[in-house]
């Protein structure tokens, strides 16, 4: 069974009551269970962790090599500044799907650059929690891909 980490950056353990006009009503708590509920039914484990630091992040990538097949990232603010974050998913040659809950595009302009969307499959945005979601099955679809399976 594959193994994805769901890995979410800065502010995250605020959703629910933090900007909810921005970013909904949802929990982070609650868009795990979604997620691991999700996953589940396509065949997939998954591991979620929040940090609203740096290099607990990048920790989190580097552990990522042997154990998960794949990564969703939602790096928050550290998108848009964090190297560093972008050369640890690099060095450790995993998938990666970057999303973000709302649309980071239409927003303020300093939110329009994403360094880890160079090393992303791809980016999801602007989808709320449902975002996730998308992520796992394209990760699915990625992952089936790369071993063949039809």
């Amino acid at each position: 069974m594959s193994s994805i980490l769901i890995l979410n950056g800065p502010n995250l353990n605020l959703l629910g009551t933090r900007q909810p006009e921005v970013y909904g009503s949802e929990t982070l708590q609650m868009i795990e269970k979604a997620c691991r509920d999700h996953a589940q039914a396509k065949g997939l484990e998954v591991d979620c962790l929040q940090s609203n630091h740096e290099g607990e992040l990048i920790d989190a990538i580097h552990n990522a090599r042997g154990k998960h097949q794949g990564i969703i990232l939602n790096a928050g603010a550290y998108t848009h500044t964090s190297i560093a974050l972008m050369d640890a998913v690099f060095s450790v040659e995993l998938p990666m799907i970057e999303i973000h809950l709302s649309n980071i595009h239409a927003r303020e302009a300093f939110r329009h650059t994403s360094y880890i969307a160079r090393a992303a499959l791809g980016q999801i945005c602007g989808f709320g929690s449902q975002g996730y979601l998308l992520a796992l099955d394209a990760l699915a679809v990625h992952l089936a891909a790369q071993r063949g399976d039809q």
